[in-house]
């Protein structure tokens, strides 16, 4: 019999079961996880930035967890000697239509307490990036790259050495209450334990209905492809065009990977399969589910020309080229090779609108994680600790029987 088990094995997950490892260290605690390794799918298909809060509402989950998150972030991999690496970025305007947009995003920070921004000029812009073209931009010095994976590998092996138990090729089939325990289906037999966390991503809409939980929402996977850039040094920081306020995606950046490697994208489209990393993989189940849904249809009527233009970018060279060329203006096609591809479990309402927070469902033993968006890799220590917090005001005096202390 477990104390708490936890489903999902990405960075959320991962770190909530070391938070509550560490704040309770009397319990038992299992991480479980359907693939053969951890942080398998978002976790270990993103961008690798540390993000620094800029774009997050005021007041939402996002904007809360975000800057925190950051700085957890960063000393985190300090301790632990893990390679980050602070870039800076800059967040470029092209137009006066932009400029509006570029001034709220900046306003944004300020409220949001994302320290050190400024606004540059055309000439301040080349002084910094030669290769870019814009006419105003925001600096972002705090901004940062990582390798998430082996964050999340670090995060487990102190989760493991405090005495936690990870089962790996775990898949959750059911989830069953039987008076002051849950029993855990699995394909690997019954699980028992007092208290349920799930942080299941791609799959979080079922794992909540499968907990008895009602989401009011569904998970659409959008794929973001990226696109190699071979030529050396082009830029020195990330590069972000203005961000489209009706979406909650960032359009078609520029990156640095602590290797060196440059990458342009992603785009994002609808994708065939909730991990279907590859163009040509399709799911019947999770198409129908999309196509049967009213709010993907309402969503759809609304955008379809976006949705057109995102299409095009992925199967044309050209279409995505265009679209970086308001970056950098002198980009050859011949600079460009395919490279990585990621899925963003997209959480999209009954009203067809993209749900851009975090969304948590609480039924009686269980804490759902329904919708953890971007940036949730870099706030996932910041997370795990409202998701702590969130455990001990839901699961009662049992939950706060345990011995406490602060963790790392």
């Amino acid at each position: 019999m477990f104390n708490f088990a936890i489903i999902g094995g990405g960075i959320i997950g991962t770190a909530v079961a070391y938070r509550l490892k560490k704040i309770y260290p009397d319990s038992k605690i299992v991480l479980i996880e359907k693939e053969r390794e951890i942080a398998f799918h978002q976790t270990g298909h993103n961008s690798g930035v540390i993000h620094s809060g800029i774009y997050y509402k005021p007041g939402s989950i996002q904007a809360e967890t975000a800057v925190t998150g950051a700085f957890l972030m960063k000393e985190f991999c300090k301790k632990y000697s893990i390679p980050f690496e602070i870039t800076g970025k800059l967040i470029v305007a092209n137009s006066h239509k932009e400029l509006i947009f570029l001034k709220s995003v900046y306003e944004r920070g300020l409220k949001n307490g994302v320290p050190g921004l400024k606004i540059l000029s055309k000439e301040e812009i080349k002084d910094l990036e030669p290769n870019i073209s814009g006419i105003k931009a925001i600096y972002v010095p705090g901004t940062g790259i990582v390798d998430y994976r082996k964050v999340t590998a670090k995060i487990a092996e102190l989760f493991n050495n405090e005495g936690g138990e990870i089962m790996l090729s775990t898949r959750l089939i059911d989830v069953k209450y039987k008076d002051n325990e849950l029993i855990l289906e699995t394909d690997r037999g019954e699980i028992k334990t007092r208290f349920l966390i799930t942080c299941a991503g791609l799959h979080s809409d079922r794992i909540t209905r499968m907990g008895g939980g009602k989401p009011c929402l569904i998970i659409v996977p959008f794929r973001g492809e990226y696109y190699k850039i071979t030529r050396k040094n082009i830029v020195k920081r990330l590069i972000y065009p203005v961000p489209d306020p009706r979406y909650p995606f960032l359009g078609v950046h520029v990156t640095k990977r602590l290797n060196g490697d440059i990458e342009a994208g992603p785009n994002a489209v609808l994708s065939l399969s909730r991990e279907g990393y590859k163009r040509t993989e399709i799911s019947l189940k999770d198409l129908s589910e999309v196509f049967d849904y009213p709010g993907f249809w309402r969503l759809a009527m609304k955008n379809w020309t976006t949705g057109f233009k995102e299409m095009l970018k992925t199967f044309a060279k050209k279409f995505f080229l265009n679209e970086l060329r308001k970056l950098l203006p002198d980009i050859k096609p011949e600079e460009l090779v395919r490279g990585t591809s990621g899925i963003r479990a997209q959480a999209l309402s009954l009203s067809g609108k993209l749900v851009d927070d975090f969304v948590f469902v609480t039924k009686p033993r269980i804490l759902h994680v329904c919708n953890a968006p971007s940036p949730a890799a870099t706030a996932s220590l910041a997370i795990a600790e409202k998701i702590s917090d969130m455990v001990e005001q839901n699961f009662n005096s049992e939950a706060k029987s345990f011995t406490k202390k602060l963790w790392f």
